[in-house]
């Protein structure tokens, strides 16, 4: 039996200790070199896990060979056979300590080389690039998340290929890749990007470039070909940084079978990229909205229109969603597309407050009796209820609800912050809102302009200018921010400039509410003579269409008749047109009424004083 102090000495003399270190030098060497070479091979993501694996088994394996063996001149034979008078362990030492020491160096050099190429294509990195480019990228969508870290589970779903013969099938494609995205959206430890934001890159092109964009790791593109009842679904998951296919599935189903393709696609990835999922998130990947295949598709075709967002097509999105409904009466997101269209009708001149407003709220209460897992419906629920009745108490409670089932909605935080939390005065709340909606919708023109709103109408004026212009650098004809950019540039005292961007914006939409803000400028400005006529225009205009009575509120007070403008805030109260008497409490125009007993005791019905500067969230 060997003593102790003899064992280590045995060990030392075996080169025992040597080759452990020598084996972790070149285990360290390998994995280097792995993490390198396996995404360029689009090694699948287990690949690195086993080597890693087998490295760490083989160790003891190493350490016991080490032991019992000796290279020798004649090859290796056992220690038991050799004579320990010309054993050479010495010198095969030396060898192991030089070879140890030159691998060592290779994966130190190794290390660095990822170390700069990691640091080169960090974001900070990237944007110090693009700044060194200039102009070169001009004509390219800003970068709106690339001032941000770029979390690793993070993903947005490209906008699918539809190889079907008939292009009317436009519509299904879209709704898979709208459902498959609206699945992962429910999982809070990813980050999800918005179908707004993934629209702009129908045609692909350079994936590092989007995904810098878009504020994402991760990139999921796919095609799909409906021929029938048949469905083939393609997709692959790539990492966007170096473009290596992650995963890459093709599915062959029938429409049957369509909830089960999605439910498996958005766990794969979610697995793929270790996101955690909790039991209702689980149990939401799997969920199937309906059994019936033909209400599914007229559900799809119903969001394909509502996407338009136009009065026509948000109307024939209406008619769409209804027929879902009368062939599964149980259809809960069928109801909560009606209740998504009839809520911003309004907002796009489709109808009155009075009439759209509470169908929009009984259609979303009724997708939340059938689901109460539906975020869109919460949030519906909650725009309609602040909108029509003015309970913030209540809207609050389904906008939080409704972020807390699908945290990823954009649309949740943005009006949550901009329809409600500024109007009450919580303006660090509403801008914190408004952000998180931005960096999960980046190229949203919509989000992006009410994050405008949001600096205007906390006194933030420089802040909403930059926002606002930054906006109309994604797309110089959105009517409305050049609205939103008039009124920040008056409060700056550029009013000659704010003229200039409503006029531009009524040159490219003839939305009455422009005529408005037009109207108060050129009125503020001294020049009563043009808004006496634009005041005549709106009136001859209200004979035709809905116009709403804050256009006149604003025009009056501009021209000051408090009288008539005091006159039309109670009629804009009386119709219920919340998403404009809503921020009587912040909207600077209206500065002029404040302190008449009449206009507090309205400002009181819509906004109470005691809710008002509320405490935050």
């Amino acid at each position: 039996m060997i003593e102790k102090t003899s064992f280590f000495s045995e060990l030392k003399r075996r080169n025992v200790y040597k080759v452990a270190v020598a084996y972790v030098v070149v285990a360290w060497l390998l994995i280097q070199a792995a993490s390198i070479l396996f995404p360029t091979f689009d090694a699948p993501p287990w690949a690195m896990k086993v080597l890693v694996a087998l490295l760490v088994l083989c160790f003891p394996v190493a350490l016991v060979l080490s032991w019992a063996f000796e290279i020798t001149p004649e090859g290796i034979k056992l220690e038991s056979e050799i004579d320990p008078k010309k054993s050479i362990t010495r010198k095969t030492g030396r060898k192991i300590v030089g070879l140890t020491i030159a691998v060592a160096i290779v994966a130190a050099g190794l290390l660095v080389f990822q170390m700069v190429a990691r640091d080169h294509s960090s974001p900070a990195a990237a944007g110090a690039r693009r700044s060194a480019e200039g102009n070169l990228e001009g004509r390219r969508p800003p970068a709106a998340a690339g001032s941000l870290p770029i979390p690793e589970k993070s993903i947005a779903v490209l906008p699918f290929d539809n190889l079907s013969r008939d292009p009317d099938n436009a519509y299904f494609v879209e709704g898979i890749q709208d459902e498959i995205l609206t699945r992962l959206a429910k999982i809070a430890d990813l980050k999800v990007i918005a179908r707004s934001s993934t629209l702009r890159f129908q045609n692909k092109g350079d994936l590092p470039q989007i995904a810098q964009q878009l504020g994402v790791a991760h990139l999921l593109e796919g095609s799909v070909q409906k021929v029938n009842d048949q469905v083939r679904i393609n997709v692959q998951l790539i990492k966007a940084a170096n473009e290596a296919h992650l995963w890459a599935e093709v599915y062959n189903r029938k429409l049957t079978d369509i909830f089960a393709v999605e439910s498996e696609i958005a766990k794969t990835i979610a697995d793929t990229l270790q996101a955690k999922l909790s039991g209702s998130e689980q149990h939401a990947l799997a969920a199937r909205p309906t059994e019936n295949t033909e209400a599914h598709q007229l559900y799809l075709k119903g969001r394909f229109f509502w996407n338009k967002r136009t009065a026509a097509d948000l109307r024939k999105s209406i008619d769409y969603f209804n027929q879902a409904i009368a062939i599964d009466p149980n259809y809960a997101l069928a109801y909560a597309g009606v209740a998504d269209a009839y809520v911003v009708l309004p907002g796009y001149g489709g109808g009155t407050p009075h009439d759209c407003y509470p169908k929009a709220k009984a259609a979303a209460k009724k997708a939340l009796e059938l689901d109460d897992t539906l975020a869109e419906a919460h949030t519906t629920l909650a725009m309609a209820i602040w909108s029509y009745e003015f309970d913030s108490a209540q809207a609050i409670r389904e906008f939080q609800r409704a972020i807390q089932l699908n945290p990823n909605y954009a649309i949740a935080h943005q009006q949550y912050g901009n329809i409600l939390l500024v109007p009450l005065g919580r303006f660090d709340d509403g801008i914190a809102e408004g952000k998180r909606a931005v960096e999960l919708d980046p190229l949203s023109l919509a989000i992006n302009s009410d994050m405008g709103v949001n600096y205007h109408f906390a006194g933030r004026y420089d802040e909403a200018i930059a926002q606002l212009r930054k906006t109309l650098e994604m797309d110089p004809g959105y009517y409305f921010a050049y609205v939103n950019l008039g009124q920040a540039l008056e409060k700056k005292g550029a009013r000659d400039d704010g003229i200039a961007d409503y006029q531009k914006a009524r040159a490219l939409n003839d939305d009455p509410a422009v005529l408005g803000f037009l109207g108060n400028a050129y009125a503020s400005s001294g020049n009563k003579a043009e808004a006496l006529k634009i005041l005549e225009q709106l009136k001859q205009l209200s004979k035709q269409r809905y116009v709403n009575a804050y256009s006149f509120v604003i025009l009056n007070v501009g021209l000051g008749d408090k009288e008539e403008a005091l006159r039309r805030l109670e009629q804009s109260y009386q119709d219920r047109a919340g998403s404009d008497v809503g921020w009587i409490r912040v909207d600077p125009l209206l500065d002029p009424l404040r302190g008449d007993p009449r206009f507090e005791a309205l400002a009181e019905k819509i906004v109470p004083a005691r809710e008002f500067r509320g405490s935050s969230k």
